[in-house]
């Protein structure tokens, strides 16, 4: 395989961004979106997380995208600002290869640059390699919520996965 390449995201990735996400809105309960996200919403998204001083990377190989990673803030209020949710997705045909391991530690040595103590993954389950990425990583299970989504008419359970950076 041709050299992998990680970068940080620019507003002009945001349709092959989509390109990668879309197929697991459309047909997995991976992602709780139900509609297609559109190009100019993910350039947003990408512009909302780069002023959130956060990273959103993604992996190229030969000009063409194959997965990104990115983080927001856990949540709103001021007392978890150093804790944040990551997000990886990979294109379809990169998963297996390696990808995966190779932009969230990427995301994981960024975060470590930041004021960042506490990373935390969200899996919607069932989710194997999903899992078996995170805890590799050195994330553990804390969590599992039952039946909190609902996606093509079946209740959806998510578990949720700490590492710690500092």
């Amino acid at each position: 395989m041709t050299a992998i390449s990680i970068r940080s995201a620019t507003l002009d990735d945001a349709a092959a961004i989509c390109a990668i996400y879309n197929p697991y809105v459309a047909t997995t309960t991976i992602s709780f979106e139900e509609d297609a996200v559109t190009g100019s919403d993910m350039a947003q998204r990408i512009a909302d997380v780069g002023k959130a001083g956060l990273p959103w990377l993604v992996a190229e190989c030969e000009g063409r995208l194959l997965g990104y990673a990115y983080a927001t803030r856990w949540r709103v209020r001021p007392a978890y600002r150093t804790s944040v949710e990551s997000s990886v997705y990979l294109d379809g045909d990169a998963a297996g290869r390696g990808v995966g391991t190779l932009l969230y530690r990427a995301l994981l040595d960024a975060l470590r640059g930041l004021d960042v103590h506490m990373v935390i993954g969200g899996i919607a389950q069932p989710n194997p390699a999903s899992v078996a990425l995170h805890e590799k990583l050195g994330f553990r299970k804390v969590a599992h919520f039952s039946e909190v989504g609902r996606k093509f008419g079946g209740w959806v359970d998510v578990g949720y996965w700490e590492l710690r950076l500092a």
